[in-house]
């Protein structure tokens, strides 16, 4: 359970940790962000967790392709705000759209044999 904690409060302090310090410069606060971290933690916990290096390898191609469609994310919210629409509505259509993306991307790797 003190194993379980530990990655939530590890993450957790991350995320807030970047956030608190994009209050004070977004240029570091959006290199900060756009480092792996996440990705970065679950491979080093799945590692931790399993020592299966396959698991590790396939998790890392996985990203890989799925980092793709995200980014329609980081493309449509400074679009729509810019167009002057509400924060939290730009947010839950550039969430949607990159939902969408995502569902693309996995049919689309499906039909080339690519299954992670």
């Amino acid at each position: 359970m003190v194993y379980y904690i530990t990655k939530v409060a590890v993450t957790a302090v991350l995320v807030v940790l970047i956030s608190e310090i994009a209050k004070r410069s977004s240029v570091i606060g959006a290199i900060l962000a756009s480092v792996p971290l996440t990705s970065v933690l679950a491979m080093i916990w799945l590692y931790v967790d399993t020592g299966d290096i396959q698991k590790i390898s396939d998790l890392a191609s996985s990203i890989f392709w799925l980092v793709l469609p995200s980014l329609a994310l980081f493309i449509a919210l400074p679009l729509l705000l810019g167009k002057g629409m509400n924060f939290y509505l730009s947010l839950i259509i550039s969430i949607g759209i990159t939902a969408v993306c995502y569902l693309v991307m996995v049919l689309v790797l499906k039909h080339f044999g690519i299954s992670h």
